[in-house]
């Protein structure tokens, strides 16, 4: 592969926010992100959501996809398991709240919302976002009414492998793109070539690059643990920080065409 070249190599979906994630092949896209992606979120008693920034014990959550259900281990110190439906029966009067957003949300069981609670040992609820639920762009960024799953504020993040390798080389000991949460990773060089890309294509789907991604405290928590450390967010500070004073690794995407990616696909930078 030449420097000008560039390859999907994973594609990753994380079906309830802040859990662990896993990798698909191929993957469908949907107005709000990655089928399945951040369509399902844990909230405390007053409906807002609850993240590995407060809750780093939600990593040791692992999430695996089946044919119509997910299936949700505990790790560590196993309660067995819990299986979720994919296709949510309940109707959208739950109100919850996700930053400065307010959405309505279907719960999906209080059996499911038990076993969660005791898994962390706090008072939770699992909720689903159905179809009708439209939640909008930030202004200062879409082009168009779109919409965004449970995600922070973007449908999608997608990141160099050369950009992580950029990074480990200058940690005493290496991350995984784990603790990056994106959903496409590419293979490629130079490190943080994504951030001069305005508008790229794979395979059918184009997509406009929106942002770069401000990083926090939740790359600090190791995925295999659930403990927080201080890397590699002291680290990316020292060369990554832009003139807000924010932490940038990676760069948030709006898809303008829908259709199917696949690891394998040549990503085309049209500008």
């Amino acid at each position: 592969m030449t420097s000008n070249q560039f390859e999907i190599s994973q594609i990753n979906i994380f079906p309830i926010k802040s859990l662990a994630g896993f990798s698909q092949q191929r993957a469908q896209l949907t107005d709000r992100g990655l089928q399945y992606d951040r369509r399902w979120m844990l909230v405390d008693e007053a409906g807002k959501f609850l993240s590995q920034r407060e809750h780093p014990q939600l990593a040791l959550l692992h999430v695996e996809m089946h044919e119509d259900y997910l299936l949700v281990t505990q790790q560590r110190k196993p309660r067995g398991s819990i299986e979720i439906p994919l296709v949510a029966s309940g109707v959208a009067s739950q109100t919850v709240s996700i930053w400065n957003d307010h959405c309505l949300a279907c719960s999906v069981s209080s059996e499911i919302d038990r076993w969660f609670s005791a898994a962390l040992r706090m008072p939770c609820r699992l909720v689903f976002m159905p179809e009708p639920t439209q939640r909008l762009v930030d202004a200062d960024y879409r082009t168009a009414d779109q919409i965004v799953s449970f995600a922070d504020g973007f449908p999608y993040l997608i990141i160099g492998q050369a950009s992580l390798d950029d990074l480990n080389q200058r940690l005493a000991e290496p991350v995984s793109m784990r603790r990056f949460r994106t959903n496409f990773v590419f293979s490629g060089e130079p490190p943080f070539i994504e951030d001069q890309w305005q508008k790229i294509r794979m395979g059918t789907v184009v997509f406009r690059v929106a942002k770069p991604c401000p990083r926090c405290t939740m790359t600090t928590v190791d995925p295999d643990t659930g403990v927080k450390e201080i890397e590699p967010l002291k680290t990316l500070a020292s060369y990554r920080k832009d003139e807000s004073g924010g932490v940038m690794f990676g760069q948030n995407l709006l898809h303008e065409t829908i259709g199917e990616v696949a690891v394998g696909m040549q990503i085309e930078v049209l500008e």
